[in-house]
């Protein structure tokens, strides 16, 4: 009997350090599923996901903050529910592998003639202005040679861009724009005036007179969404709290049929998050501080989640002792990066040399302060924080490739154990 129990003993407390990667597994693999929608605000991907999260805080045991872990709040956004077609004369192009639509396009439908214009030929300004007078009720095509320019001349090409996209004299119906660019698709909070699509050139025919649409987008004003907010409560001081944040919003639909899964951006972090949620639940690992896990929504069009949080805190931000976010948790093969980790210079050393006694991740890289996720918001109040990213591996970014079949997840386990470790030095 004392042997069984001893065994019993080993195997949960094996479990208890190892099921981060199958945990993190099946979450990564739930959020990026075709149920949920790619995570955005057609057919409530984004509220699905946001369900999930807070069924994971209730199984885990973490506090509510609120009746049921959500803090809700509307977004303006652009998006595009139905039918998403496009023909370059008799050829049928597929979203998200052959183009993308400009995230604030409106609808659109018909057959249009175009004019094709390289960006070189925008620099001559008879020939540019000649086009955009020509061009009423037609499509303005542009193509990118890839030809090297000097920066005034590429900054009066995408000035020239700009006003053909957005210029309300232009008489356009619309624009396409061939490149050999990586196919990196956005949100939107506004609907534009006419659409824009960015077309890989190699995927076009060589020549094309006419452009075939059928475009359904929807602009909803006050989308209801929401953040995921719990608590696991601290053995000593009560005065202060650590926070962890993830968003697991992404991209959602474009169309009927083309989805983004999100898998490293930011499934991953919220794998992370959940992880860390589990962890310090176990009475054996709990903290001396407070920890706040909030899950943010709408961080991919503006951070618009974790705004409404730092401006409606459910805690006074200046009892925040450190705040910790999670964004491309998914790599690794280069180490990790810590935005803020030259503003923050103890708390980064400390972490630097954890890594160092460890070898946990292959190096621990700083840099300075970047608003590109949802710690900015917090920052800009004061918070002491970082942003951590994973370096290397796939580069699949905001386009339909970034998928859970093909996140490595590197690195997981042991930058999870370096993260536990830094959080037992605050």
């Amino acid at each position: 009997m004392r042997f069984l129990i001893f065994i019993f003993f080993l195997t949960n407390t094996a479990r208890g350090f190892t099921q981060d990667i199958s945990y993190a597994r099946s979450v990564l693999n739930t959020l990026c599923s075709p149920e949920f929608h790619g995570r955005g605000y057609v057919q409530s991907g984004d509220r699905k996901a946001a369900k999930f999260i807070a069924n994971e805080f209730k199984k885990i045991g973490l506090e509510k903050v609120s009746p049921d872990y959500f803090q809700n709040f509307t977004i303006p956004v652009n998006t595009f529910p139905g039918k998403l077609e496009l023909k370059l004369d008799d050829k049928i192009l597929q979203p998200g592998v052959d183009y993308l639509i400009d995230p604030g396009a409106p609808s659109i439908r018909g057959t249009f003639e175009t004019i094709t214009l390289s960006d070189e030929l925008m620099l001559d300004e008879e020939k540019f202005t000649s086009s955009i007078n020509s061009s009423k009720n037609k499509f303005l095509v542009i193509r990118m040679t890839g030809k090297k320019f000097s920066k005034d001349e590429s900054t009066e090409i995408q000035d020239k861009l700009n006003l053909l996209k957005y210029g309300l004299s232009i008489p356009s119906r619309g624009m396409l724009i061939l490149s050999n660019d990586k196919l990196t698709w956005s949100g939107s909070t506004k609907q534009l005036s006419k659409p824009v699509f960015t077309i890989r050139t190699e995927n076009a025919p060589t020549s094309f007179s006419r452009i075939i649409l059928n475009c359904e987008a929807k602009f909803i004003s006050e989308y209801k969404t929401q953040n995921v907010i719990g608590l696991v409560k601290g053995t000593g001081v009560s005065d202060s709290l650590l926070i962890i944040t993830a968003h697991y919003d992404h991209l959602g639909m474009m169309g009927k049929s083309t989805y983004f899964p999100g898998a490293n951006d930011n499934a991953s972090g919220t794998a992370m998050l959940l992880n860390l949620a589990n962890y310090y639940s176990q009475p054996g690992h709990r903290l001396k501080y407070s920890v706040l896990f909030i899950a943010f929504g709408a961080e991919e069009i503006g951070l618009l989640g974790s705004a409404y949080y730092t401006e409606h805190s459910v805690f006074s931000l200046d009892r925040t002792k450190f705040l910790l976010n999670f964004d491309l948790a998914g790599t690794g093969d280069d180490g990790i990066q810590v935005v803020n980790g030259s503003i923050y210079k103890q708390q980064f050393t400390a972490l630097k040399t954890l890594n160092d006694k460890g070898g946990f991740v292959k190096e621990v890289k700083t840099r300075g302060e970047a608003c590109n996720s949802d710690h900015c918001l917090f920052y800009q109040k004061g918070v002491p924080c970082f942003f951590i990213y994973t370096l290397g591996g796939i580069s699949a970014y905001h386009d339909i490739n970034d998928k859970a079949e093909t996140l490595p997840f590197t690195k997981f386990e042991s930058y999870f154990t370096l993260m536990t470790q830094f959080f037992s030095t605050l």
